[in-house]
């Protein structure tokens, strides 16, 4: 059962509960070095991003894996407790994973299973039963970790595909907190979702939860769609804070399930991405990044290494653009950056051989003296370099194939302080329901209309640049990621 003792930064109010956010990684990252001793590191990632000045704020519990392999669950929490615990707004509790669970849970259920299954690429799953077994296990474990720290009362709030099954486990373990789920990535059509050998056990650990988010109207239409095929009786009522769900079924375990959803698109901190890009660095490294591009067209690109990002069709669209519009050349250049990400996975590393290829064969076509096409940069950045390639940009390239949210094009919006900029959308991003009046939207499969759509933004007019992008920029700074949290804690029944 949860615990009652207490620690000073732990305390977050939610009504009178504590808030216990859980997720697969804490906000930070352990490194053990060679003299016994431990780094500290920010882990990237929209989620935590996100989520981070949220916790700043409020204070509370995170639970999550600290990003190193076999360390035990004592070790971990000495080590936090002096390099984090000690001086941060609130408290991170480590969950100790094995490297067989990193490659079993991790490397393999949730990224060569759920990950591709959720984004429509099932073809390429790898269905292996021993997946599963760590995937159940892993979470066993979160699940134990959160009955260790949590109080009665407590509100416990899980993030993402990684621990769809922790509520399930919290209830074997006689855990009653009131639990709720957000699943940050998109949730596939029925047909897709039923590839899943296992999707029976999948949906059944969801109805453990008393509230489900979801980011798009599409997502929690796919959602019901999955539960109407699996039960006789699903009853739907709509309500101020989602849909109020009804099964009726001998086979739950709850029986008379009742369940709440809500569609919540994540947002960002509007405030803190403005204030970083008006910072002396960012301001510094605009003015040296405007002076080497010139008068030249810059349009960027900020993606994370994955097959979902649409990067070898960006590419291919960026040549049909040059192509199409031979006048363009030597006057506008695409600058990628890439972000790496779960190089270990062979499906990844194929997909950066394939686009450093492309943008090898695509400079050696159209590269004349004193100008290459495309800048691919494979590397990381800090805020403020980041904002200042915003900030020079005139177009951004945000093209997924298929994406929960995309935070990139809302971070892009909130950087371009004088608000003449055009942001290039993927249809299928879950940002196009927000943005996608004033964003110009794209299917990524044509790159023939993509390329048109970045014609059209070299020659739109700057009023019209302005407008497009002051009304995104107002969308964004008033669902900031304070209220993204607000509105999850008051749907899913936090103060109950």
């Amino acid at each position: 059962m949860a615990s009652q003792d207490s620690e000073s930064n732990e305390v977050s109010q939610v009504g009178g509960r504590r808030l216990i956010m859980v997720s697969n990684r804490l906000p930070v990252s352990l490194e053990r070095l060679d003299d016994d001793q431990w780094r500290t590191h920010p882990a990237a990632g929209g989620l935590v991003s996100a989520l981070d000045p949220v916790m700043r704020q409020r204070g509370g519990v995170w639970v999550g894996w600290p990003g190193v392999a076999d360390e035990t669950t004592e070790t971990l929490r000495d080590v936090l407790d002096r390099q984090y615990n000690a001086t941060s707004d609130y408290r991170l509790e480590p969950v100790a994973l094995t490297g067989d669970d990193i490659a079993d849970f991790y490397e393999g259920f949730s990224n060569e299973v759920i990950w591709p299954l959720f984004h429509n690429r099932f073809t390429v799953c790898r269905f292996e039963p021993d997946y599963w077994q760590a995937y159940q296990r892993v979470n066993r474990e979160f699940a134990h970790r959160i009955s260790e720290v949590a109080h009665t009362g407590d509100f416990v709030w899980v993030h993402d595909y990684h621990l769809v099954n922790v509520a399930d486990e919290l209830r074997a373990l006689g855990v009653d907190n009131r639990a709720s789920f957000f699943q940050h990535i998109p949730f596939p059509t029925a047909d897709i979702f039923c590839n899943l050998p296992w999707w029976r056990e999948i949906v059944h650990a969801l109805l453990s939860y008393d509230f489900i988010g979801l980011q798009t109207v599409a997502d929690r239409t796919n959602f019901l769609d999955v539960l109407t095929m699996m039960f006789d009786r699903v009853e739907t009522e709509a309500g101020d804070r989602g849909i109020d769900i009804s099964i009726g079924d001998e086979g739950l375990v709850r029986h008379q399930q009742q369940l709440r959803i809500g569609t919540l698109p994540i947002s960002i901190d509007y405030d803190h991405i403005a204030e970083v890009a008006a910072s002396e660095e960012s301001v510094a490294c605009v003015e040296r990044f405007r002076e080497g591009w010139g008068d030249r067209t810059v349009v960027v690109g900020v993606d994370r290494l994955d097959y979902t990002k649409g990067l070898p069709e960006k590419f291919e669209a960026f040549r049909e653009l040059l192509t199409r519009y031979p006048e363009l050349r030597s006057h506008i250049t695409l600058q990628q950056h890439v972000v790496p990400s779960r190089q270990q996975v062979p499906q990844y590393i194929e997909q950066k051989e394939e686009i450093e290829r492309l943008v090898g064969e695509i400079n050696g076509e159209f590269t004349q003296p004193g100008w290459v096409p495309i800048h691919y940069i494979f590397h990381r950045m800090d805020q403020p370099e980041l904002m200042a390639h915003y900030q020079v940009a005139d177009i951004a390239l945000v093209t997924p194939l298929k994406d929960g949210m995309n935070l990139v094009a809302k971070e892009f919006c909130a950087a371009k302080r004088d608000g003449n900029g055009v942001l290039i959308l993927s249809e299928f991003a879950g940002s196009a329901a927000e943005l996608g009046e004033h964003a110009l939207l794209v299917n990524p499969h044509d790159v023939v209309s993509t390329a048109e759509r970045i014609h059209d933004a070299c020659r739109m007019p700057v009023e019209e640049r302005r407008q497009r992008m002051q009304a995104m920029r107002e969308i964004i700074s008033a669902h900031n990621a304070f209220d993204w949290v607000e509105e999850f804690l008051r749907a899913a029944g936090a103060n109950q």
